[in-house]
């Protein structure tokens, strides 16, 4: 038997997930050591920041962030008249954050979990982030 849909909820977590150790991972050994963790005094608490060089990655599930990809374009099959409106409010709620860490003179990359599937191409686009001192 399946389990119940409370079950799979508290399974579900928001700090230390899969993704963002696989990012942490990443960025030491691109050698980028030394970040911090859900800053509580920047806007949306950033998954990783390093404080020195205004820089910040946020990690987005597909779904819960309405990313347009094939998992993120998906719609809830149960209780949409919540969902849909919740993903949308995340939506809006993440792009006002990257607006107010911008003008905080923060540079910030969103990685979206799909993005976790090609590790090389997501190395890349890290590196290139943070060695992109513009």
């Amino acid at each position: 038997m399946g389990m119940s849909r409370s079950e799979n909820m508290r399974r579900i977590r928001g700090k230390n997930t899969r993704p963002e150790l696989v990012i942490r991972k990443l960025l030491r050994e691109l050698g980028f050591p030394g970040y911090r963790l859900h800053r509580k005094d920047l806007p949306g608490k950033p998954d990783v920041a390093y404080i020195g060089r205004r820089k910040a990655v946020v990690i987005h599930g597909c779904f819960w962030h309405g990313h347009a990809c094939k998992i993120g374009l998906r719609k809830p099959l149960t209780n949409r008249d919540y969902w849909l409106p919740k993903i949308e409010r995340n939506r809006a709620r993440d792009a006002q954050h990257l607006v107010d860490m911008a003008g905080l003179g923060w540079s910030v990359l969103t990685v979206w979990e799909c993005e976790l599937r090609d590790v090389v191409a997501l190395s890349a686009k890290l590196a290139g982030f943070m060695e992109d001192m513009a």
